[in-house]
């Protein structure tokens, strides 16, 4: 499925994946992400393959909201509720600027933690 919107020049479709890759890249730029894994361990063995981008970002569009998961890696020693916050920020700011349509809700899940 795709998210759609429509502005006074005609409709606009823009992919999940394409959005994955939004979110993907905006969550790597955020301070103490140190990666991003997909939520099945054989996705990210893959993923070395294949070279996405977006498989630790699962994107679900309603209507014209926007739902994320992000399955992350965090840097240890920082506090997880605060990359989290910062993230769930910096995701929603990225995905609504790309899209114009409204990040209803962006879940962190946090896979690991590395040195």
């Amino acid at each position: 499925m795709s998210a759609n919107t429509a502005n006074g020049h005609g409709r606009i479709s823009i992919s999940e994946d394409a959005i994955a890759q939004v979110a993907s890249a905006a969550a790597l730029d955020c301070y103490g992400i140190v990666g991003i894994m997909s939520k099945r361990l054989s996705d990210t063995f893959g993923r070395f393959k294949r070279r996405a981008k977006s498989s630790g970002a699962k994107v679900i569009c309603s209507g014209d909201r926007i739902f994320l998961d992000l399955y992350v890696v965090v840097k240890y020693g920082l506090s997880i509720e605060a990359v989290a916050d910062a993230l769930r920020t910096s995701i929603k700011y990225a995905v609504e600027k790309f899209t114009g349509m409204i990040v209803d809700t962006v879940n962190v899940n946090v896979v690991d933690t590395k040195i």
